[in-house]
């Protein structure tokens, strides 16, 4: 049974940006990066600051326990914050999960965005509180200095606006390592999404990173799939053998049932994934017949990405070739 649904206050120009570090720390970027990142957030309107303990930085790329839950405690508490942002992902974001005081997040709602290991903080604190978290870019994801002007058209329809949004393909997509080389990039033309299973479906978008979210099973964190669609995305670290085994994972979850549509993201080229593999996992899964189902979508490690609001609402539509994810509550 999902919470009730919190909506946070609309960002807008002049909203203060709070940038936290649950997972990796400030250090893992180059100072351009960085200045890059912060820069482009001020061109665009905001204010931005940095938590007390974004500097600290250990073996693990992180700061302590103590001081990470510090550092979102003071975000969300601060009246003069609007808007949380992640530095990065990582592994690590679960460990915080026990320390987190959720009353103080559910008196404060905020967006928090990231995505990759901040799945599990993001799904988590929908489950302990009912408010909306966005997987979507990082703070260090504005430091892209070509092919981000996707991401931000759908950070601004998730986090500043508040009408309906449809989610459309990105003309072209990137798996390169842009932080090393900003110039010499490689993009590769689009040709949409990929349908794989038709129908139509309305639920609670609940999920992501699927080994982050996996993190969560069998515990109080779990954030339930009744009435939901369901996003599942990998990075470069799995194989299709691997994801097989993760999908299977999830579908042994009790409350799998509930789920009405699933939304997977496109895979790294790292991962040999391909379009005529991914649809045989499916197909050879009984479970997963009679709901819609559509993957190559803008959502997880290839740049750029849509913002998807975590216990937002969406309509799941697959026809043919016709594929249409409509964002209605967020």
């Amino acid at each position: 049974m999902h919470p009730k649904v919190i909506i946070p206050p609309k960002l807008k120009k002049g909203s203060h940006i709070r940038v936290i570090a649950p997972s990796r720390g400030l250090g893992l970027l180059s100072d351009d990066v960085r200045d890059l990142a912060k820069s482009r957030l001020e061109q665009f309107g905001f204010r931005v600051s940095f938590s007390s303990n974004i500097n600290e930085f250990d073996e693990f790329f992180s700061a302590s326990v103590a001081s990470r839950v510090a550092d979102i405690h003071e975000a969300f508490i601060d009246p003069d914050v609007d808007g949380i942002l992640t530095v990065i992902g990582g592994y690590n974001s679960n460990q915080l999960l026990e320390y987190i005081d959720y009353d103080l997040i559910k008196s404060n709602p905020k967006y928090l965005c990231g995505f990759s290991d901040i799945t599990t903080l993001n799904n988590a604190v929908f489950s302990q509180t009912g408010v909306i978290g966005c997987n979507g870019p990082h703070f260090s994801s504005w430091g892209i200095q070509r092919g981000f002007d996707y991401s931000i058209e759908y950070f601004e329809k998730c986090c500043l606006q508040d009408r309906p949004f449809e989610i459309e393909p990105a003309k072209e997509w990137s798996d390169d390592a842009w932080y090393l080389d900003q110039q010499n990039r490689e993009f590769i033309a689009t040709d949409g999404f990929l349908a794989i299973q038709e129908g139509e479906a309305e639920g609670l978008i609940i999920g992501g990173h699927m080994r982050c979210l996996a993190a969560l099973q069998g515990t109080r964190f779990w954030p339930g799939l009744d009435n939901s669609i369901l996003l599942i995305e990998e990075d470069a670290e799995i194989n299709p053998r691997v994801f097989d085994r993760l999908l299977q994972s999830l579908i042994h979850q009790k409350d799998f049932s509930g789920v009405r549509g699933i939304v997977i993201g496109r895979f790294q080229k790292n991962t040999e994934m391909s379009d005529e593999l991914l649809k045989k996992i499916i197909a050879n899964k009984p479970e997963l017949r009679g709901i819609p189902i559509v993957a190559n979508v803008t959502l997880g490690h290839t740049m750029p990405i849509a913002t998807f609001p975590i216990g937002g609402t969406m309509i799941l539509s697959v026809s043919g070739s016709n594929i249409k994810l409509t964002v209605t509550n967020h």
